[in-house]
């Protein structure tokens, strides 16, 4: 037997547990309190579970009530995303797309994933650059929009994810072992570069580099063979190289925010299109990892 969900029982479930009662959920509804009140009930007839527990203090999430939440996240998200996709007129245009050199492979199936065939008529183009270097990019209106890597703290673009910097060598060698400790970055522009300067000044370790203004894929050779280490988010590290532990005897490193950036006083519609598929993207994987 089929069974069919109504949309707007769950948004009103999730309006209400959101704001913490049934008057704030209807006033973000424009709906009566009453009639919030009711999609409630209907919802839990439907499911047969009690969702919230009616306390002096106000409304609790029941464990039902928790799980229910946790799964309505995904189910809004296709509904809007159908919905805009059916409904909204066809978009032609191009876009300039700026990714770093070590997120290509992790973050851009986020960026473009269900994008192409979706939009077929708009035309993405990448620009692989370091975050720095893409960032001036989109200030300077030359990128449209971009996925950066930025340390944790304020920022102007919208983030997409929280990933760990963490120090990366060969499975062979002992490079992390020797001072001053070599190390392997892509350039002076790489984003990572002044924290783990920090980092190491902090701890007196002294360091030397090893290769630069070479490719990722270059760097990354240079630490497999063991001549030096490097860093990378830790979403990103390649399968061949290792995650060196604190028995390391190498500092902390901090994490780093990945945020999109759109040009300011952005008018292509293609350009606003991707930026608000890649935020639904980030946003649903993020709740599917909660």
């Amino acid at each position: 037997m089929t069974r069919n969900l109504d949309v707007n029982l769950i948004r009103a479930f999730v309006a209400v547990a959101e704001s913490g009662g049934m008057t704030k959920a209807g006033d973000e509804l424009g709906l009566t309190q009453g009639a919030v009140s009711q999609q409630i009930k209907r919802l839990e007839e439907t499911l047969q579970v009690r969702l919230f527990d009616r306390r002096r203090r106000g409304l609790q999430l029941t464990r039902d009530g928790e799980r229910l939440l946790g799964l309505s996240a995904n189910l809004l998200a296709a509904n809007d995303e159908i919905w805009t996709q059916m409904t909204a007129p066809a978009i032609r245009g191009e876009v300039k797309l700026g990714i770093p050199h070590d997120l290509v492979s992790t973050y851009l199936p986020i960026a473009l994933g269900g994008f192409v065939s979706a939009q077929p008529n708009i035309h993405v183009s990448l620009v692989t650059e370091s975050s720095p270097e893409l960032l001036d990019g989109v200030r300077g209106g030359h990128i449209d929009l971009a996925i950066v890597e930025e340390p944790m703290g304020p920022t102007e673009g919208d983030c997409l994810g929280i990933e760990r910097l963490v120090w990366i060598a060969g499975r062979t060698g002992g490079a992390h072992r020797k001072r001053p400790l070599p190390l392997s970055m892509i350039g002076e522009d790489c984003a990572f570069r002044r924290p783990v300067s920090e980092a190491l000044g902090g701890e007196g370790i002294p360091w030397v580099s090893v290769f630069e203004q070479g490719t990722i894929e270059a760097t990354m050779t240079v630490v497999k063979t063991g001549l030096a280490v490097s860093v990378s988010l830790a979403a990103a590290v390649p399968d061949d190289l290792v995650i060196l532990g604190r028995n390391a005897g190498l500092p902390d490193l901090p994490s780093f925010a990945i945020n999109l950036y759109v040009a300011d006083g952005q008018k292509n519609l293609a350009a606003q299109e991707l930026a608000h598929h890649i935020r639904n993207g980030a946003y649903a994987l993020a709740a599917d990892t909660a």
